[in-house]
């Protein structure tokens, strides 16, 4: 097991095993390596105990009196003093909506939004949906035979769904993914200070909008996700506007970021694998479990953190009071130990639901239907209008660094015009 904080406090060279927190171009060969060599490993360099198996993982997520999630969303690196005083000054004083928030804080909020959270609103986006997948397409394919999808469909495909959701104003799509870039930075990347400092102004600017919508459903009582809370609080449930602005801000982020990821990483194994790409030309009912097998080969979220509570053990290691965790899903989603024949990817594979790139436990994904239905949709128009649909250089694609999300920055693809149906 790891002696690698020992080796540390010890002044010895801590050995990492190849592992680097911030590099996802394709950590699955060194997770591999962690899983089988040193599966709960002490990284000084970003003071987690990293862990790597899934049942020891599943076991942290289930334990939320042991290990809290009051770190999910604290920044990796601390803010610099120039990035606070922007913020400060700005009034910003966000919080998690759900995902860093414990008992009973988590419980009373968590009953309101999942109240509001309802498949009714989803039924109701799907037409919307469908639609704007298709004329997405339509329009990448306006084009030429090439162009990017994940410029052209996966990324405003969820930000627009997301918004009408929420209720938010459509035109500020670009608005939206500036901002939620810049929290994904700020809270997972690896910033200098002076890198910080636009960030910050875009986060200032992301909690100001936030709260103006949930004023602005005071006043016009709309029908949306905002709305509902909003005449939930008028109803008696316990929440302020400060959670339900709180709650905007976390949704207008993972609502978008992720299911962007999610598309564009589910077109990118399927025409990696041009047989399972065929195959769901073939049966079209093959795509759900397609998503599933694509969360659990390839997930948006990589690791997510917790904090130990209490002198603790995880997989045979002893982890004090106080301690940091990064969990890694995805060496999790590839144990041999839950799945066989892990790095195969199969889109058939029996229990492929059973990934944890949606958490477990209290904090399971709330939205995860949403990015599932969204991720269906656009493979089933995407693949009827443009079933030779190929991917152009896959090995070359790019992976934005983070501790946590792995995002493709690109999706070159390429089709025969004359085999297309749009």
């Amino acid at each position: 097991m790891s002696t690698s904080a020992e080796a540390s406090s010890a002044g010895q060279c801590p050995v990492h095993h190849g592992y680097e927190p911030f590099d996802l171009k394709d950590p699955f060969p060194v997770y591999a390596v962690l899983r089988e060599e040193d599966p709960v490993m002490y990284d000084e360099r970003i003071d987690h105990w990293v862990v790597t198996r899934y049942d020891d993982i599943k076991a942290v997520f289930d334990d939320w009196e042991t290990f809290s999630s009051e770190n999910a969303q604290a920044p990796v690196r601390p803010h610099s003093a120039e990035a606070k005083r922007i913020m400060v000054e700005g009034g910003f004083t966000a919080y998690s909506g759900l995902s860093a928030r414990v008992p009973p804080e988590h419980t009373r909020i968590r009953s309101v939004v999942a109240k509001a959270f309802t498949p009714r609103r989803y039924k109701a986006l799907e037409p919307t949906i469908r639609q704007n997948v298709i004329d997405l397409t339509k329009r990448m394919m306006a084009g030429g035979d090439s162009g990017d999808l994940l410029t052209g469909v996966a990324y405003q495909l969820p930000t627009i769904t997301i918004l009408t959701l929420i209720g938010a104003d459509l035109g500020m799509i670009d608005d939206y993914k500036r901002w939620s870039e810049s929290r994904a930075a700020m809270t997972w990347g690896n910033l200098t200070d002076e890198e910080q400092i636009p960030h910050a102004h875009n986060l200032v600017e992301y909690w100001t909008e936030c709260q103006r919508l949930v004023a602005e459903a005071h006043e016009t009582n709309p029908d949306s996700l905002v709305g509902d809370l909003i005449r939930a609080q008028a109803e008696g449930d316990e929440i302020t506007d400060h959670e339900i602005a709180s709650v905007c801000y976390s949704l207008l982020f993972a609502g978008h970021e992720t299911t962007t990821t999610l598309i564009t990483n589910t077109f990118r194994m399927l025409l990696s694998y041009p047989e399972q790409w065929q195959a769901v030309l073939a049966n079209p009912k093959a795509i759900p479990g397609a998503v599933d097998e694509v969360l659990r080969y390839s997930g948006s979220i990589v690791a997510w953190r917790r904090r130990a509570l209490a002198d603790a053990e995880v997989g045979g290691v002893a982890i004090p009071k106080g301690a940091n965790l990064l969990l890694v899903m995805g060496s999790a989603n590839r144990d041999p130990s839950k799945f066989d024949d892990p790095e195969v990817f199969d889109i058939t594979r029996g229990n492929a639901r059973e990934h944890l790139s949606f958490g477990f436990g209290i904090h399971y994904c709330l939205g995860n239907m949403l990015a599932k239905l969204q991720t269906r949709i656009a493979v089933e128009e995407v693949s009827a209008l443009v079933p030779s649909l190929e991917l152009v250089d896959g090995d070359a694609i790019e992976f934005a660094p983070n501790l946590s999300f792995r995002v493709p920055l690109s999706l070159p693809v390429r089709w025969s015009e004359e085999k297309s149906h749009a």
